[in-house]
């Protein structure tokens, strides 16, 4: 049997925090007798005072900061747990199934995820990666509550224009394109392997007679590093490669055409899944806030 309880230390942390017994009584809706009897009988319990007055305050002894200290994220697991019961009590998912193709900026996911993780601690995210031949796929499959994927095809993706990702020709600074005369035509090009991002079916299936050598990865961070390792030149998305860019490992092409390119991240909701679900569409709204915070 346990000397103390979860109540009491809650109680404990209430007071430290309003820096009183008499606000803390009153945000918990208790009688301040009441309260420090709850809070006599831990001390007592223990053995050791946790509290002591400090002109009008109440504040932590040496033994209470080290004790409350480790009970502090109990607390907080239980208020989380407490948070995901009502939700699933009111029909919510306790997951939402995220589909982000590899070229959206990590900087801006995380932050987006992070803000999220603040607002509903109590819903987790399943997150998948994907290139973007593979988008056609997995739209139909219609497996996950929210895609950020890039337009592929012809065929428009139904959703919302999230933000649009440039991607830059590049090579190893040391790279024999580099020393060619500029600025490089299509045929020039083809004498050297392009990096490419496919997916594993695509892979089997892509031929190109025109490439002398063409090089695919299925992830985003693979293709890159081929280009740092000189297998070849490939166009890559600029955000990702920022950092390589500014330290000169990585440096743009001059072609003839053809140096930049673009394609738009989209972003869509699941709509069957929407009623009830009131964090999946918070998510959506965060991803738009913070693209319109960074333009």
């Amino acid at each position: 049997m346990h000397k103390t309880t979860l109540e009491q230390w809650y109680l404990l942390d209430a007071v430290v925090k309003e820096g009183s017994f008499a606000l803390a009584a009153e945000k918990n809706n208790r009688s301040q007798s009441s309260l420090s009897y709850q809070l006599g009988l831990l001390q007592q319990r223990l053995g050791m005072t946790l509290l002591q007055q400090e002109g009008r305050r109440a504040v932590l002894s040496a033994d209470g900061h080290q004790l409350l200290a480790q009970v502090r994220p109990l607390l907080e697991g239980f208020s989380a747990l407490e948070a995901r019961a009502s939700a699933l009590q009111r029909g919510e998912r306790s997951r939402i199934d995220l589909m982000v193709d590899a070229i959206m900026p990590k900087s801006l996911l995380f932050d987006v995820l992070r803000e999220f993780q603040q607002r509903y601690p109590h819903v987790r995210i399943w997150l998948s990666e994907i290139v973007r031949s593979e988008t056609p796929d997995r739209l139909a499959e219609e497996q996950a509550d929210l895609w950020l994927v890039a337009q592929y095809g012809d065929e428009q993706i139904a959703g919302e224009s999230l933000l649009s990702v440039d991607f830059i020709a590049v090579a190893h600074r040391d790279h024999p394109l580099h020393r060619e005369p500029g600025p490089l035509s299509a045929a020039a090009l083809a004498r050297w392997p392009c990096i490419t991002i496919l997916d594993r079916q695509q892979q089997q299936s892509e031929v190109n007679g025109e490439q002398a050598e063409s090089w695919s990865f299925t992830t985003l961070p693979a293709a890159i590093e081929a280009v740092q390792h000189q297998l070849g030149y490939g166009w890559l998305p600029e955000l990702n490669i920022a950092a390589l860019l500014e330290s000169g490992e990585l440096r743009p092409l001059q072609l003839l055409q053809g140096r930049r390119r673009s394609t738009s991240l989209m972003l869509r909701i699941n709509e069957e899944r929407l009623p009830g679900n009131s964090a999946i569409s918070t998510l959506a709204a965060l991803f738009i806030e913070r693209v319109a915070q960074a333009t």
